[in-house]
């Protein structure tokens, strides 16, 4: 075989006049390199068909180590903190139930006003009125408003504010108002609320309730 021969007679062919059917007579370069385009092909369409998807599998499996290893290392930081978490949860835990203490219950609650009518006769006040309003329900516990009228001198007013504030239940004080009145006292007008625990349990069963 001459390769000039057949490069001449590579560049003599008219694309147009090729037939496939008279493929075994075209020119020997012209045919090694359709068998060439036809290998290439081949292995372009194997790999396509049978490599591509193992790729895009290995490729899947590779970001799926990728965040599972994310994740052991954020769990792994979680575990090391667990115990540091588990005491500050227990620390909560104990402030909570000192807290739940302070607060007294729904029968202490006339028990908790003698003990503030108690306070105001101990600071030599006249009590003009205690009055419990209507007590308004939150999620997880139960708001006890009431009113305090009051009349003294204004330093036995501030003693009895001080014992108020000092008793165990929790007590808050809001919207004073101090006001001179005859004799030269001071009438004390606020509204004070205690509050009592609402457990979780109770206010889920009430929202259930029809």
């Amino acid at each position: 075989m001459n390769l000039a021969t057949e490069w001449r007679r590579l560049k003599d062919v008219e694309p147009g006049e090729l037939d496939i059917k008279e493929a075994g007579g075209w020119p020997f370069l012209l045919q090694l390199i359709c068998c060439l385009l036809m290998v290439g092909l081949t292995f372009a369409g194997l790999y396509w068909y049978l490599a591509a998807p193992k790729a895009q599998e290995l490729e899947g499996a590779r970001q799926e180590e990728t965040r599972l290893l994310r994740d052991y290392r954020s769990k792994a930081a979680q575990a090391a903190h667990l115990p540091m978490l588990r005491e500050q949860v227990e620390t909560l835990d104990g402030r909570l139930d000192v807290l739940v203490g302070m607060l007294p219950s729904g029968p202490e609650i006339p028990s908790l006003i003698d003990d503030i009518s108690e306070s105001a006769i101990d600071s030599q006040l006249v009590i003009d009125a205690i009055r419990l309003r209507t007590p308004v329900e939150r999620e997880f516990y139960v708001e006890h408003p009431f009113d305090i009228q009051v009349r003294g001198d204004y330093h036995r007013i501030g003693s009895f504010l001080a014992a108020v504030a000092d008793l165990p239940r929790i007590v808050t004080q809001h919207d004073f108002t101090l006001e001179p009145t005859e004799g030269g006292r001071l009438e004390l007008s606020m509204l004070a609320r205690t509050y009592s625990y609402r457990p979780p349990e109770a206010a889920s069963d009430e929202e259930e309730a029809p």
